[in-house]
């Protein structure tokens, strides 16, 4: 039992994570908690610190709408703590529809999908184009364009207040991902994801790579969402530089080597090849 925790230990932190922040909106919502009210558009903690979602916030810039105080100094919060900290950690241990492309794409790894059907191919870059796209039809609309149709929203605020629409965005990422596209609302779609891999390229936690320890069995490559983020592997001992990367922590699970862990992200040798020493 202490080894199955062990083995998925950042799986069972991401959950016990998602669950709890999701708890929490409900319980202000049905019980009046005043812990986190509101939803992940906007909330505040503790009816004292304004939290508001940045992405958002743009969006609302872009319609030439007027943005309240508090929603600029929740975003510029959110902003900070994930270009300081939390990377892309949004993604993976705070969106509800992460629960949802997890689970497809489980099955789809339990039943090899990916060997008996045809190979779809999409650029990752399709989630920054979507959010360049949002901004212009979001200025063109005169309202935050990509807030009306996100998955996001209507899953998180359906799970809150009630399902409504909600149901019909996880049913569309869970078959997108199933059948369609591996990893493909996370990993390729979506702006959101996008936006947090911008900002998420100058924090400071990283995973970071010992070669010398690594046998090449690429079972972390193959957990992995954002595989293009494991490119050092087996090939040189460095830290991921990528803001792609969700700190979802799949690939230190499963590596057998401890060829992979969390640490501070390199500064004085970033990008040259060196060794760390055994103990």
């Amino acid at each position: 039992m202490s080894r199955f925790i062990y083995k998925h230990r950042f799986l069972i932190l991401r959950r016990l994570s998602q669950i709890s922040i999701l708890i929490l909106y409900i319980g202000a919502n049905i019980w009046g908690w005043k812990i986190l009210q509101g939803n992940l558009s906007s909330s505040n903690l503790f009816e004292i610190v304004p939290l508001a979602d940045p992405y958002a916030v743009m969006q609302i810039f872009a319609a030439g709408s007027i943005v309240a105080m508090d929603a600029l100094l929740g975003a510029v919060i959110i902003t900070l703590f994930y270009m300081v900290i939390g990377g892309r950690a949004f993604c993976s241990y705070v969106c509800p529809v992460n629960m949802v492309t997890d689970f497809a794409n489980w099955i789809r790894r339990k039943f090899e999908f990916d060997r008996v059907e045809k190979k779809w191919w999409a650029s990752r870059n399709i989630r920054y184009w979507v959010m360049g796209l949002s901004f212009l039809l979001s200025f063109a609309l005169g309202t935050a364009a990509f807030e009306l149709v996100s998955p996001v929203s209507m899953t998180h605020r359906g799970l809150v207040f009630g399902m409504g629409f909600g149901w019909a965005a996880i049913v569309t990422i869970f078959l997108f991902d199933l059948f369609v596209l591996k990893n493909g609302w996370c990993g390729h779609v979506c702006p959101l994801g996008g936006f947090y891999s911008l900002i998420g390229r100058f924090s400071l936690f990283r995973v970071r790579h010992n070669q010398p320890n690594c046998t090449l069995c690429m079972k972390c490559k193959d957990v992995c969402p954002e595989k293009e983020v494991l490119f050092m592997i087996g090939k040189r001992s460095i830290s991921v530089d990528m803001g792609e990367c969700t700190l979802c922590g799949r690939c230190v699970e499963v590596c057998d080597d401890d060829a992979l862990k969390f640490s501070i992200r390199d500064f004085v040798k970033k990008g040259e090849d060196y060794e760390v020493k055994q103990s």
